[in-house]
């Protein structure tokens, strides 16, 4: 049986929190007078941390055959990590906050990743309909927040979004281990799987997704606000990208018998390029910005979706947790972390446009590498099933 609700729980709270804390925890970084330098650094900590901390804990979990323990106590030390924001708004008390916040949070959602697709036991395609729902936490969290924070103090966010942590806590302690698939007859070397072309294509070309999106997270809420846009409707845009990824993620399994993944990915990335450029240069059409947010449901929905399915399929039963660990890292981590740190010091230096200019470049680098090193086959659509 597959413990639908309790993994379904976990990405709702999980997604819940991502929804509070990316859209709005820089309106709040700049209501007690941080720099737009600042702000960067602080929210590209997430990334730095993703960047290292996976692939610690992938190994740990891969070496100890558990993976819950390491979610639960991950869960517990981020709402930990998280209560230092309510007792300090110094710069260095926030940036240790974050680190440690950030060191243990980011530690989870590769192994819950691991644990969905082992309970899964290869039904890949059927990964949508439960990832889904962090899609629908997310919305509420954005959506609530934009116009909860419309007539309350920002700094309510803080409690709402603890209270967002506790939640997370609450569902790993629900979720039940997952059976590890035994290691196969001839066990295959990590070393000889990241040497694959289509492997180490597909890894670059994620670092260039992340660092495309790194101003999207970092500064989308400040542009659409500074261009006049009310809070509540700066959470309508949030939600209208997560509502088009709910949309990928509930047809993948339809998807995946038109498309081989490759064709899913290629497609998000020739979207990410338009949509960065349309972000950054028609922020003054709501029309412009309506069709930018619907385009998540390429750049994230079935980008994510296409990636996480061929991580989990070339990498096997043996190497599973430190695989996502590595995509994880690897794109969000260091991805994000370079995409947030340029967007901050390009921000006032050369505008939010030529900014997510750089974004669709990146982009665009991602396509090209992509196309270059994953050629053909690899992971076709009777591969994701």
């Amino acid at each position: 049986m597959i413990p639908y609700w309790r993994l379904s729980g976990y990405y709702f709270f999980y997604f819940a929190f991502v929804g509070a804390f990316s859209p709005y925890f820089g309106l709040y970084l700049q209501s007690i007078g941080s720099s737009a330098a600042q702000i960067a650094v602080l929210m590209s900590l997430m990334s730095v941390m993703r960047m290292l901390a996976p692939t610690l804990w992938g190994w740990l979990a891969d070496w100890l055959g558990v993976r819950t323990p390491i979610v639960r106590l991950s869960a517990f030390l981020s709402v930990i990590g998280f209560a230092g924001f309510l007792v300090t708004d110094a710069y260095v008390g926030l940036f240790l906050s974050m680190a440690f916040l950030s060191f243990f949070w980011s530690a989870a959602l590769p192994l819950v990743e691991t644990l969905t697709f082992a309970h899964l036991k290869g039904q890949a395609s059927r990964y949508g309909n439960i990832r889904v729902w962090g899609s629908v936490g997310f919305v509420i969290a954005v959506l609530g927040l934009g116009y909860l924070l419309d007539g309350l103090p920002v700094r309510a966010l803080l409690w709402i979004t603890l209270a967002i942590l506790v939640g997370i806590f609450t569902c790993a302690m629900l979720i039940p281990e997952a059976v590890k698939l035994g290691v196969p007859q001839q066990p295959v070397a990590l070393r000889s799987i990241l040497r694959r072309p289509e492997v180490g294509g597909l890894l670059a070309a994620c670092f260039f997704m992340s660092a495309a999106h790194g101003a999207l997270y970092v500064f989308y809420s400040l542009h659409l606000v500074a261009h006049g846009y009310s809070k509540s409707l700066v959470g309508w845009m949030w939600t209208l990208g997560v509502v088009a990824e709910i949309a990928v993620f509930m047809g993948m399994p339809q998807l995946l018998k038109v498309f081989s993944l490759r064709d899913l990915l290629v497609l998000s990335f020739v979207a990410a390029v338009l949509r960065f450029a349309l972000i950054g240069w028609g922020a003054d059409s709501v029309v412009v910005l309506l069709f930018a947010q619907v385009l998540h449901g390429a750049t994230f929905g079935a980008y994510h979706a296409a990636a996480v399915a061929a991580v989990n399929h070339w990498f096997g039963s043996q190497h599973q947790a430190r695989g996502q660990a590595l995509y994880g890292s690897i794109s969000f981590g260091a991805g994000g972390m370079i995409g947030g740190l340029v967007s901050g010091y390009t921000w006032d230096s050369i505008g939010p446009e030529w900014t997510y200019s750089l974004g669709s470049l990146f982009a665009l680098v991602g396509l090209i590498v992509l196309l270059g090193w994953w050629r053909d086959g690899g992971v076709a659509q009777a591969d994701a099933h």
